[in-house]
């Protein structure tokens, strides 16, 4: 599952691995109000992941690291709802992993430097959707469970591989 963070607007996407390809399950944004009070905001994000990671059952969730712009108070908020993320999770004994947004972009678009365009087209490409996710929430937070996925499959590789690893022919002695 990942999850592009925020207060009044945050992004979920469940994606299923299926050997060497990912389908998107669910995805969608938990829409709040910035007439309600932060905690009322925080609670419904609480509810409505707690509802999704029930109905999901997803292995981990991944979300997107905050970015510190100039706005303090926008940032205090995208963090609260990352924390209401983590805290769900916990709960429910999902393992948490964070990534940055260059990271998320490159394991998605080969560049850290994509655009949100052009993100939201590779998302829809490497799932198999007829077009692109929107809203770009929704999309962002495919692209981190993708970024995700694809880490947790190399790790997954290299699990394996080293578990398989042939036995070393033994050291000749020195001449």
């Amino acid at each position: 599952m990942g999850i592009d963070p925020g207060a009044a607007n945050l992004g979920f996407g469940v994606v299923r691995i299926e050997g060497n390809r990912m389908v998107a399950l669910d995805g969608g944004v938990v829409e709040t109000s910035p007439e309600e009070p932060i905690e009322r905001r925080l609670e419904r994000i609480h509810g409505e992941l707690a509802e999704l990671i029930e109905w999901h059952e997803p292995g981990a969730m991944a979300l997107e690291e905050l970015y510190f712009g100039k706005n303090v108070h926008s940032a205090m908020a995208v963090g609260r709802a990352s924390g209401v993320a983590m805290l769900v999770a916990a709960q429910r004994g999902v393992r948490c992993f964070a990534y940055t947004p260059q990271a998320i972009k490159k394991a998605v678009c080969g560049s850290g430097a994509a655009g949100k365009e052009q993100v939201q087209r590779m998302v829809g490409t490497l799932l198999g959707l007829p077009e692109p996710p929107t809203p770009d929430h929704a999309a962002d937070a495919l692209a981190v469970a993708i970024c995700h996925g694809g880490a947790a499959g190399h790790q997954a590789a290299a699990d394996a591989a080293s578990a398989v690893r042939a036995p070393r022919a033994p050291a000749r002695p020195a001449a």
